[in-house]
């Protein structure tokens, strides 16, 4: 289970899986990392990777996934997870720059929506109830942009989940689903993880109006 920091693939060079790790890195860099037109908000794509690449905080892996079922998936990410939360922030790292980037290149664009998508949609309540995010990115992820409904900032090259500490801004990710009971069960890891140390009294607010609303459709579908 080799993880790399963007600076350790920069000084490889014979190895199986560099062209791998050598796409997934320019992508970060060139995609997340800098301003896109359609994004619909001023800034990079995503905001923490500028801070995560100038600490070395980002570290990638590739998971040779042929012939593997759903359920094997799942135990390796599970055991990423795992390694994630046990791995100690360097003194130079904030926690909220920290990522792992898990590379898939034997699954197919095909098979993406299904594989990557189902795994990490079993796995994203134990994720947020451990305090993460667990993001699903492919050429044919259709999930469109909080700022621009028609962009689509979670299509990567290779099928990859992305694994992070959560944030604040995650509270739109966590009130979408539709059935209440989850919304329930990641409104409340959401809380219990910020509890008194939230920046945003606003985002205080909405989760838990968003909670309320949750636990009142509850009552209202068992009546």
């Amino acid at each position: 289970m080799q993880l790399y920091t963007t600076r350790e693939i920069e000084q490889l060079h014979q190895h199986e899986n560099l062209p791998y790790l050598i796409e997934i890195m320019e992508w970060v860099k060139n995609f997340l990392g800098k301003p896109h037109p359609n994004l619909g908000r001023p800034g990079v794509v995503c905001p923490f990777v500028p801070h995560s690449l100038k600490s070395n905080s980002i570290r990638l892996a590739v998971i040779r996934a042929k012939d593997l079922y759903p359920e094997q998936l799942e135990q390796i990410v599970g055991d990423y997870r795992d390694i994630f939360l046990r791995m100690e922030v360097k003194e130079q790292e904030l926690a909220i720059n920290k990522a792992f980037l898990l590379i898939f290149p034997d699954i197919h664009i095909e098979e993406a929506s299904k594989l990557i998508d189902s795994v990490q949609q079993k796995l994203k309540p134990l994720f947020v109830e451990s305090g993460l995010m667990i993001g699903e990115f492919h050429e044919l992820n259709e999930s469109p942009g909080l700022h621009n409904p028609n962009f689509r900032p979670l299509r990567s090259p290779i099928p990859l989940l992305a694994i992070r500490f959560m944030v604040e801004a995650d509270l739109p990710f966590l009130d979408n689903p539709a059935n209440p009971h989850l919304r329930i069960r990641y409104l409340e890891a959401y809380l219990k993880c910020f509890g008194d140390k939230f920046t945003d009294e606003t985002k205080f607010k909405n989760a838990h109006q968003a909670l309320a609303l949750a636990k009142a459709q509850v009552t209202t579908i068992s009546r």
